[in-house]
């Protein structure tokens, strides 16, 4: 069992070099030092009697043989990582960790009053929230959670739809009486890169011709922007009414929603600490649906 253990240590630190392309890289993937992922990647190369990399400038090319062993690392990754999601679904306890992944705007705006009781009841779960706008993988375990916007999650995981953000237009109150009278064409705007390529797409259809003042890849961004008076910005009201900097200008077509997911893994659904903060959450936000989708805005500023 040793042996296994440190042959897949081994793999581990092969595949952080592998998709990284250098040590410092992998070093940070795996959370150690330099010149470890520089000590074990030649010790293992000496034990298999086979150069994996070819050292270049740029950093760790993988040679035909460190290509073939790539291929076989990943197999074996996917196998430990299925090993470990089915265990890990048999847990009974309502303690141990649970690790969410969401995009920055839920973890600064809406999830932290919902983690907070959460807590209160669960005292024995450890929460771990990973802030990110790329999907992290589930199927490797990179997370347990993910609370996700979107119309179409991706089809290997499991959830519900919770909720729905609808958007609105939104400016700083400093900003209004600075322009009272423009027409929205003539406005300064805050605008989404390709990473929010949907939001993007739908600002191009709302206001044709009229190109963002300013562009970011992050909705929080947008909203500091906003609240900073730097213009006006497509926001979710579930968010921005809850703002008393912000004003709302006017609504959105429909075709700015966005279905608000939280999903998990087939293999970890039952899990019960899992299973305790999928149906915690579903219900928080089940009674949050008037402030998600717009309504009654001005009831919401001291929620």
């Amino acid at each position: 069992m040793n042996a296994q253990a440190e042959n897949w240590d081994d793999l581990r630190v092969f595949l952080a070099v592998a998709r990284s392309g250098t040590l410092s890289g992998a070093a940070r993937i795996l959370g150690v030092n330099h010149s470890t992922v520089f000590r074990r990647v030649g010790a293992f190369e000496d034990a298999l009697g086979v150069r994996l990399f070819e050292r270049v400038p740029s950093g760790y090319l993988l040679t035909p043989a460190g290509e073939e062993m790539r291929e076989a690392a990943l197999r074996v990754e996917e196998e430990v990582a299925a090993i470990g999601r089915k265990v890990r679904g048999q847990d009974l306890r309502l303690s141990g960790s649970l690790r969410i992944t969401t995009i920055d705007m839920l973890a600064l705006w809406l999830l932290p009053r919902h983690l907070t009781r959460f807590r209160t009841d669960y005292p024995g779960i450890e929460l771990e929230v990973s802030v990110s706008n790329a999907a992290l993988n589930l199927t490797k375990r990179e997370a347990d959670v993910a609370l996700r916007i979107g119309n179409s999650p991706p089809e290997t995981l499991v959830g519900r739809r919770v909720g729905r953000l609808v958007f609105a237009v939104y400016g700083a109150r400093e900003y209004r009486l600075r322009r009272p009278d423009a027409e929205l064409e003539s406005h300064d705007w805050i605008g989404f890169d390709s990473e929010h390529a949907a939001l993007a797409r739908r600002f191009a259809e709302f206001l044709p011709g009229v190109q963002p003042a300013y562009r970011v890849n992050s909705v929080a961004a947008a909203m500091g922007a906003a609240m900073a008076g730097m213009g006006l910005a497509p926001l979710p009201c579930g968010i921005a009414d809850r703002e008393e900097k912000l004003e709302r200008i006017c609504d959105l077509p429909a075709s700015f929603s966005l279905d608000l997911w939280l999903l998990t893994h087939e293999d970890l659904r039952r899990t019960a600490r899992i299973r305790a903060f999928l149906d915690f959450v579903a219900e928080a936000l089940a009674g949050e649906a008037e402030l998600l989708e717009g309504r009654k805005p001005e009831a919401w500023r001291e929620v």
